[in-house]
């Protein structure tokens, strides 16, 4: 038994054989290739619920939560199916579900881990039994209904989750729909008009703060950490070629293909990492342009150290554009399903992120237990 006024450590529960901890085993991918099936094999990633592969065997068939031990923090439940995790994942048992609640004890050690962060500490059992890892556990009757309500925004935010998925889905299907469409007349990217960059900027000319954001390909479509003056930026802008407000952007390194319409903001951009089409609206809408690029498959150039998107490949890929008034049909529709996908504050990721905050809110309400 415990005493439910006293905190715990995971490995003083152990010790009161309450729970049970231990580490996944070692399975490799040629093993998963050479004992193929059906039970899921999960490792630390939070990709795919940490869900690497299948396999022919499983270690489990029942409730327990796992986690990352390389650092990564990541805790996961697992329940009621036939499974195995990998020796990068430690796993916990609750053995006395009349004293704990295993989901309780994930939700718990998520909340704690939202206020701390252990390292990988070498011991037996992983990071999780420190000794400064302190857990209040209340009487089980209190636990269930912690449980109860924290499930209840989980599934809210779960079912939005599916809903952008969905939706994600459904614009993508449109997207290759509207855009891929043999009945256009085929074009290269090349006669909408002539590949453009900025002036090179170097290292020297530029400053942890200041006046104008230089965006190099690590901070495209994100936030600068460089800048240069305003005066290199009015000669630069005046001297050389410097996208018009509506070009669309292209990054030909890094993440390639990634596009960003330029708004017209004071910004520089890192030459030949990311160039735009000097086209004519006349012929090719800028908007059109930048969902057309999302459905283009790129041959990327990989022969140097370095993937690279090379103006050749962009200029001579070939597309199909339909005349002006299709255009503006087809950006109108789709402007409409990435507003509510992908818009940061309005749609689905919105109130994703709302429903999500909410949720840890309650949830450290609730695990936080003081005497009063």
């Amino acid at each position: 038994m415990i005493d439910y006024n006293q905190k715990y450590t995971l490995g003083e529960l152990e010790n009161l054989n309450i729970i049970k901890l231990g580490r996944g085993n070692v399975i490799s991918k040629n093993d998963i290739r050479n004992n193929p099936g059906k039970y899921p094999i999960y490792s630390s990633s939070a990709i795919n619920n940490g869900k690497m592969g299948e396999y022919g065997g499983y270690m489990f068939d029942d409730e327990r939560i796992t986690w990352s031990i390389d650092g990564g923090g990541k805790f996961f439940y697992r329940n009621n199916h036939k499974y195995s995790v990998t020796n990068v994942s430690g796993w916990l048992k609750v053995i006395n579900s009349d004293i704990l609640n295993t989901k309780f004890l994930y939700y718990l050690l998520l909340n704690e881990w939202s206020f701390k962060k252990y390292d990988y500490t070498n011991k037996a059992h992983p990071s999780v039994i420190r000794d400064d890892y302190i857990l209040h556990i209340p009487s089980i009757d209190v636990q269930n209904e912690i449980v109860e309500v924290l499930d209840k925004f989980s599934a809210l935010e779960a079912a939005l989750e599916a809903a952008l998925e969905a939706r994600t889905k459904q614009y993508d299907y449109y997207a290759n729909r509207l855009l891929v469409n043999n009945k256009y007349r085929r074009i290269t990217l090349g006669e909408i008009g002539d590949i453009k960059m900025c002036r090179r900027i170097f290292k020297e000319e530029t400053t942890t703060q200041g006046e104008i954001p230089f965006y190099k390909i690590g901070t495209f479509g994100g936030s600068a950490d460089a800048y240069i003056s305003n005066s290199l930026y009015n000669e630069y802008r005046n001297k050389y070629s410097f996208p018009k407000k509506g070009d669309i952007l292209i990054s030909a390194s890094g993440t390639i293909g990634r596009t960003v319409e330029y708004n017209g903001e004071k910004a520089y951009f890192q030459d030949s990492n990311i160039v735009w089409i000097d086209n004519d609206e006349e012929l090719v809408l800028n908007k059109y342009l930048y969902y057309l690029y999302s459905v283009i498959e790129w041959k990327v150039s990989t022969g140097g150290t370095i993937s690279r998107l090379y103006n050749n490949i962009i200029l001579n890929t070939e597309v199909g554009i339909p005349p002006l008034n299709e255009q503006e049909r087809i950006v109108s529709i789709l402007d409409k399903f990435s507003a509510l996908v992908t818009d940061i504050k309005e749609g689905l990721p919105a109130e994703i992120e709302l429903r999500h905050r909410q949720y840890e809110y309650y949830r450290n309400k609730l695990l936080t237990f003081d005497k009063e």
